[in-house]
């Protein structure tokens, strides 16, 4: 309609373009403005839909972790051995390289929740992402034990320590340190894997 109020963009389309905004300029870039301009609203608008910077990046880090569940669910769920599959899953686990953009907003949210003023219902969110992880991850070790793929651990034990692994490799990726690369780190679980997981041959 002639003179009408223009029409905001999907949600999803506003933490698309947030995504794309850390990848292309960095986290310290992204500002309600920044967005607003990028997506064609005012960071008034933005606020009204989010309520908070530390909203909208909780919001954009739940999108994107949507669809590494997916990318995940693919991965897991085909037809392949339980060792191909954990080598999949922790491709996909480590990040990119220095700033990968999805490790970045997840450092940054978690930072934000050690805040007094952190909500208890961010927090949950925040544990429902990594409960996916692990829970996936129990569930494909089972899985390689039964068929006597891995050796007889305990599976839950067994991701809590892996994870606890990747993470600590993984924010060594995405912070840079120096002496660190995503190579290097692969090559480090998959020693970790074969002597501590794999059944003999």
């Amino acid at each position: 309609m002639a003179g009408g109020r223009r029409q905001a963009p999907p949600r999803e389309d506003v933490l698309a373009a947030a995504m794309e905004m850390i990848a292309e300029r960095g986290l310290e870039k992204l500002t309600m403005a920044a967005l607003g301009r990028e997506v064609g609203m005012s960071s008034g608008h933005l606020l009204y839909y989010f309520g908070s910077k530390d909203e909208l990046l909780l919001r954009t880090l739940e999108w994107s972790e949507g669809r590494l569940g997916a990318e995940r669910g693919r991965l897991l769920t085909r037809a392949a051995g339980a060792r191909e599959r954990l080598d999949a899953y922790v491709d996909l686990y480590v990040p990119d390289g220095h700033r990968d953009p999805h490790w970045t907003l997840w450092l940054e949210v978690w930072n934000r929740s050690q805040s007094a003023a952190a909500d208890a219902d961010a927090r949950d969110r925040q544990a429902a992402i990594e409960g996916a992880w692990h829970r996936d991850l129990v569930a494909l070790l089972a899985e390689g034990i039964s068929r006597g793929e891995f050796k007889s651990v305990d599976p839950d034990r067994f991701a809590a320590r892996l994870r606890a692994l990747l993470d600590g490799f993984a924010i060594h990726v995405a912070i840079g340190l120096r002496g660190t690369d995503r190579a290097q780190v692969l090559r480090h679980v998959h020693e970790f894997l074969a002597d501590s997981l794999l059944a003999d041959a």
